[in-house]
């Protein structure tokens, strides 16, 4: 096949990895209109289940994506003035730069015989008449997509909370939660080690917050200053680091859904077919499982039409579960007034049960209840706790 790739993030180059990995006389181009070397965003995170499939799709990258991480079995929630709780033995995850993830990716495509074209941006759909197949991978603004967003189904909604993506100096040892409370209301971070020298760093907090707290206007200076004395506890003394050509940038996550993810000859994949809000940490493993999804559907069934199709059918699914995690997680967030004043043993069963609806829909204190019982019966003798 003659495939041609717009956007070269991991879900583009993965994706040409595997198609060459199956049948090296595939040509394949990946074309992305940023210089090599220049992404926005720092870390990336995944787990233990994303690794262990990438060792089954190509050993080679699987394991130059391993020696690039760090990784961490620690959870650590800091109530600024009143506690700090750590969970030890917790789900283990992973960090890489995404700077470091795309050049992997990017040498290994090289390798292989694809094609990787920086500085090209494609707007023309005459660029990609002699395709045979064409994947838009160029993200949640994808112009492929947006073309016939109609025929598509797309549905981009925008959350209520306002958030920022830095980096920082301080290696954090495990996955961190900061809360800070201002006279405007909450503000907190996420924060994870995506190498040996740096860590990601995700501001968020209310719109009221944001705007009490004079964010909306500051100079970016002014406002870097501001979250570092907040986050001074976990900082440490380090800075906080804005990005390298948008510097502080204040959004709302926007949630994309597309109704069908082909037309003709064109494919989505990773955030220009859907996203999940960030507090889940799912988006780079759900652009990589798509990539597979499809290289394996086209695999199975050379009928272009019916290949993508059984590539929609496959990873739509596990795709919308994951969305709907996110929102759970998204809300929480979005209502953490309802659950800040418990006591911190309480908060911490919530905030890592936020991807359910259920605390949403009872009171917090009873679902913390509920959830203490249920583990109580799962420890007595022949019995095993069911998680939904």
């Amino acid at each position: 096949m003659k495939i041609t790739c717009v956007g070269g993030g991991p879900a583009s180059l993965y994706f040409s990895i595997l198609m060459k990995v199956v049948d090296p006389s595939h040509d394949i181009t990946v074309y992305e209109r940023n210089p090599a070397g220049s992404t926005y965003g720092w870390g990336v995170t995944y787990w233990a289940d994303l690794l262990g499939a990438l060792y089954v799709s190509d050993p080679v990258s699987a394991e130059a994506v391993r020696r690039s991480s760090v990784h961490w079995s620690q959870w650590d929630t800091h109530l600024q003035g009143r506690a700090r709780v750590t969970v030890e033995g917790a789900e283990g995850g992973y960090g890489i730069g995404r700077h470091e993830l795309l050049r992997i990716l990017t040498e290994r495509a090289r390798d292989l015989g694809v094609r990787v074209a920086f500085e090209r941006e494609i707007t023309d759909p005459a660029e990609t008449a002699g395709a045979d197949l064409v994947v838009a991978g160029d993200g949640i603004n994808s112009v492929l997509r947006e073309r016939h967003a109609a025929d598509f189904g797309t549905v981009s909604k925008a959350g209520r909370n306002l958030y920022t993506w830095l980096g920082t100096t301080q290696v954090f040892e495990s996955f961190v939660f900061a809360f800070v409370p201002t006279e405007h209301g909450w503000i907190w971070c996420y924060g994870y080690p995506y190498s040996t020298t740096h860590s990601t760093c995700v501001v968020e907090c209310a719109p009221e917050t944001w705007r009490g707290l004079g964010l909306h206007e500051m100079a970016e200076a002014d406002g870097m200053a501001l979250l570092e004395k907040l986050f001074a506890d976990v900082l440490d003394g380090h800075p906080l680091i804005g990005q390298e050509n948008t510097g502080v940038r204040w959004a709302r996550f926007r949630t994309l859904t597309n109704r069908v993810w082909h037309r003709g000859n064109v494919v989505l994949l990773g955030d220009a077919a859907h996203t999940t809000h960030y507090s889940v940490g799912a988006g780079t493993a759900l652009a990589l499982a798509d990539a597979a999804g499809l290289a394996e559907a086209l695999c199975q069934d050379a009928r272009l039409p019916r290949a993508l199709s059984r590539y929609q059918r496959m990873r739509k699914p596990p795709t919308r579960a994951s969305q709907a995690a996110a929102r759970n997680s998204a809300r929480w967030f979005e209502h953490l007034p309802r659950y800040i004043d418990l006591p911190p043993e309480q908060l911490i069963v919530l905030l890592g049960l936020r991807h359910s609806a259920l605390p949403q829909r009872m009171p917090p204190w009873l679902f913390c209840r509920i959830d203490r019982a249920l583990e109580t019966l799962a420890e007595l003798p022949g019995r095993r706790r069911r998680h939904d």
